[in-house]
């Protein structure tokens, strides 16, 4: 019965070192990770504000800085410092809002009871933001282009050209408006959606400074 119990004492004995090894290796690990974790968090969170500052201080060259930097600031870890992602996510972005802008005139088409004139501004629109969307792309081509060219500064005024008869044709369809009696579906639908594609395009031109300064 002794033996017995020496044995269970033994055995309870080593169970519980056992044990407390087990605690002690997963405290020790748990010590080891934590450092390594903190600091992988806090070198992403300087990271992120690194590359966040770095696109304010572009957009305060922008026409519209706080629209710059609001569309801008999302896609800051594909950018980071970089000035020619910073412009080809710009062109990016203004093409994606061309594109829901041309989108949202077209709706304007199943409308009824709309006047001549609207129907004239509905069409010029459609075709003037069609265009601004062609010549967008044909900046991100040229864009595509640019690094590591000999002639940068030839392609800069290239994209330069796209980017701005963009802005006169986006200009062109709300142009239609003035002097004009339009519904308030036609001027929300089309007016204030070309408002804020002409901002991004305005600031598309301006951040141009950031590519010329690079060249």
């Amino acid at each position: 019965m002794e033996a017995a119990a020496r044995s269970w004492r033994r055995s309870t004995s080593s169970h519980s070192l056992f044990q407390f090894f087990i605690f002690s290796l997963a405290i020790l690990l748990l010590m080891l990770n934590v450092p390594t974790v903190s600091a992988s968090e806090t070198t992403n969170k300087a990271s992120r504000k690194t590359y966040k500052s770095f696109i304010k201080k572009a957009c305060n060259s922008a026409t519209y800085p706080s629209d710059c930097y609001k569309s801008l600031s999302k896609y800051a870890p594909a950018i980071k410092t970089d000035p020619e992602k910073l412009y080809r996510v710009s062109l990016f972005v203004t093409i994606k809002a061309a594109r829901k802008t041309s989108f949202s005139i077209s709706t304007l088409w199943r409308l009824k009871g709309l006047s001549r004139t609207e129907r004239a501004i509905v069409r010029d629109c459609a075709s003037t933001i069609s265009y601004a969307i062609d010549e967008m792309k044909q900046s991100l081509t040229v864009m595509a282009n640019i690094q590591g060219a000999d002639h940068k500064s030839e392609l800069i005024e290239n994209i330069r050209t796209w980017v701005a008869a963009a802005l006169t044709d986006e200009g062109t369809c709300t142009d239609e408006f003035d002097g004009q009696k339009v519904s308030y579906e036609v001027n929300k639908n089309i007016k204030k959606t070309v408002l804020n594609l002409s901002k991004l395009t305005s600031n598309c031109l301006a951040l141009l400074n950031t590519l010329s300064n690079r060249s």
